[in-house]
């Protein structure tokens, strides 16, 4: 099952938080900076301990402090390599990919690949519906994913997008 709230990710509750970063696992977005923050020291620590990734690329870490017990930070640029919807792509496949390995049957996303200089929020919609449609019907894990959107216009993009089969 797939939805779109309008809600907030730091608190959903699931068991795991899906969160976008850059390729040096920094947080690209307000909520990301937020998740990272509410998850603690530990789990900030542990990321920069990791190093690089490379666009597209996803890791898994405890949730620290929030009431997931996972989060998977998916890179979706690097200082060479903008956002795009090929790079959007593979970040969300490979972080469901590790959702599905660890089993996880619920999953809170946010919008991911907008903002300034990025994709609008009716392409990240089409692009993330795409993947997370055909990682759903070929996988048993996650069995719930809701993207969990912060304003009323990327609530009705969202939501017109998902109902679009």
């Amino acid at each position: 099952m797939i939805e779109v709230r309008q809600e907030n990710l730091v608190t959903a509750d699931v068991e795991c938080i899906l969160r976008s970063v850059g390729s040096g696992l920094e947080p690209l977005t307000a909520i990301g900076r937020e998740v990272g923050v509410a998850a603690g020291e530990a789990v900030i620590e542990r990321l920069e301990q990791m190093g690089d990734l490379p666009v597209g690329g996803a890791v898994i870490t405890p949730a620290g402090n929030l009431s997931a017990a996972f989060i998977v930070h998916v890179a979706l640029q690097s200082h060479e390599e903008p956002v795009s919807r090929g790079g959007l792509r593979r970040a969300l496949q490979n972080g469901l990919r590790h959702a599905c390995r660890m089993g996880i049957e619920t999953m809170a996303i946010p919008p991911l690949g907008m903002g300034p200089g990025n994709l609008d929020a009716e392409s990240a919609a089409d692009v993330m519906f795409e993947v997370l449609r055909g990682h759903m019907d070929d996988e048993e894990y996650p069995r719930e994913v809701t993207v969990m959107v912060t304003t009323e216009y990327d609530l009705q993009a969202f939501a017109f997008s998902l109902a679009q089969d």
